[in-house]
């Protein structure tokens, strides 16, 4: 058994803290918790809302080695709801500067539980929470950044200087959106214009604040002591170790949730739990298990999953058209359907084709326990959005994607499923259904989807492996818990 290191002052405690969105807190919660499995003093930082929206599903009560605080965020309780998603980002990136930095500072520089737990010792910070980053620089606490994103979406931020060299960025006003791009090292003949992040196409001269944008996710690359990705080495074996050359050490340590499940974290006894909590549950939405006992009733492999994700809006005729392309590809299918994802749903038309068809063969849901529904074994196919949770969700499950990508790494997730894993087909920038009943009959029927399948199997193996006993991930794990007890406080406390 390890000792209790609580009353030693040279004890490690990071501070995690996330961008206050789903698929930033879900990750990082997941790492929170790994940590202080493994006797490393954890405080996970949310905001007070996004803190109020988990606390719902999950139990936030402090446990031995893990606890969980909040700062203020005016916004992200729900202002701007006709702001569009860079215009959201931006402003919540200046609200949060303004309004949470002082109550950041003193969890940072304060000792709340004197005597039982150390001081801070390092901050892990999100990859896009400038203030965040910059807070713990001036306060001298050395601070690990994590990206959320995949490396290849990182790496293709970060060559944004190359890009704008080489005349890529900005887009001419009538460019080939399919030519092929040169500046992104390891990705020649990989990526064409319509697959670099989606910031990218919105560039208008080389002083647009998104260039100021982006330098600043790349900068912060260069500012921490390492850098923490959800992934694992066999995805990316040409671009980490070029990343590796230019950046701090980099710590590959995903799937997450499949490590979090080989620790067994699930199953954690160190306390009672609250009775109808979760204590590994990150959803910040209420989930619909009722589609679990409708997925029991399905054949194997015969359903598609479709989920959009939590940030992802679209227009009622968009909508209609991938209704329209699941109905009539006469396939099963379990869709997602966020109550604020399709914009002026109200007035939206609902055929009796449409109805009927859902009705036979189509189940309709809120929101979903997304890694239950992929590892179901009814689910044969899962169009996403090409956030990089569910995609590495649905690797590990071994399921084979559709993509539909809509913002930011979406865009570059979406290309490598497609081209370079092979582990579905990419959809990006069309919404028609024709095209989507195509692509559902070809990942479920016929060659293509036996060649996906397959290629989906192995991917899963792969993520398995690499969790398991001396995989690359379990080690790098290891090397990361060992690298934060090792930091000293450089401040004179």
């Amino acid at each position: 058994m390890e000792k209790n290191t609580s009353s030693s002052s040279s004890a490690a405690h990071v501070l995690i803290i996330p961008f206050p969105a789903q698929g930033h807190v879900t990750p990082m919660l997941s790492l929170a918790k790994l940590l202080s499995f493994s006797g490393v003093f954890t405080t996970f930082v949310n905001t007070e809302s996004i803190h109020r929206r988990l606390s719902v599903s999950s139990d936030l009560t402090d446990r031995r080695r893990l606890r969980f605080r909040a700062v203020p965020d005016p916004l992200t309780g729900g202002a701007d709801e006709e702001l569009d998603f860079s215009s959201k980002f931006i402003k919540l990136q200046e609200s949060m500067r303004s309004c949470s930095t002082e109550a950041y500072k003193k969890l940072l520089l304060t000792e709340e539980l004197a005597g039982e737990w150390p001081p801070v010792t390092c901050v892990i910070a999100d990859g896009i929470l400038d203030y965040a980053i910059e807070v713990a620089g001036e306060v001298g606490i050395p601070t690990l950044v994590f990206r959320t994103s995949s490396p290849c979406c990182a790496w293709a931020f970060a060559s944004l200087p190359s890009l704008i060299h080489h005349g890529i960025i900005p887009f001419p006003a009538e460019c080939d959106m399919d030519e092929i791009v040169k500046g992104v090292e390891g990705m020649e003949g990989i990526l064409r214009r319509r697959d670099l992040p989606s910031f990218m196409r919105m560039v208008k001269s080389t002083e647009d604040n998104y260039i100021k944008l982006m330098n600043g996710f790349n900068s912060k690359l260069i500012i921490g002591k390492a850098i923490i990705f959800n992934s694992f080495d066999a995805l990316d074996p040409t671009i980490l170790p070029i990343m590796s050359s230019y950046y701090p050490p980099i710590f590959t340590i995903g799937p997450l949730h499949l490590l979090t499940k080989f620790f067994n974290i699930s199953n954690e006894k160190e306390q009672e739990q609250e009775p109808g909590k979760n204590p590994c549950s990150s959803s910040l939405r209420q989930e619909d298990r009722a589609c679990m006992t409708w997925l029991d009733n399905q054949p194997d492999k015969s359903v598609i999953y479709v989920s959009f994700g939590t940030v992802t809006v679209m227009s009622p005729e968009k909508f209609i058209e991938f209704w329209y392309g699941l109905v009539n590809s006469g396939h099963r299918f379990l869709w997602a359907v966020r109550e604020d994802m399709v914009k002026g749903k109200q007035e939206m038309e609902v055929t009796k084709e449409m109805e009927e068809g859902t009705k036979e063969r189509g189940c309709m849901v809120e929101w979903v326990p997304q890694k239950e529904v992929l590892a179901h074994r009814a689910v044969g196919c899962f169009l996403t959005h090409s956030g990089w949770n569910s995609t590495i969700e649905g690797m590990v499950a071994g399921v084979p994607m559709i993509c539909w990508p809509d913002l930011v790494d979406q865009m570059v997730n979406s290309r490598f499923v497609s081209d370079v894993w092979r582990i579905g087909l990419d959809m990006k920038d069309t919404c028609d259904r024709n095209i989507v009943e195509r692509m559902v009959r070809e990942v479920m029927e016929g060659e293509i989807a036996l060649e996906l399948r397959s290629s989906a199997a192995r991917m899963a193996d792969l993520a398995r492996k690499s969790v398991e006993e001396n995989g690359t991930s379990r080690v790098n794990f290891d090397s990361l818990v060992s690298y934060i007890k090792s930091i000293e406080l450089p401040r004179g406390s």
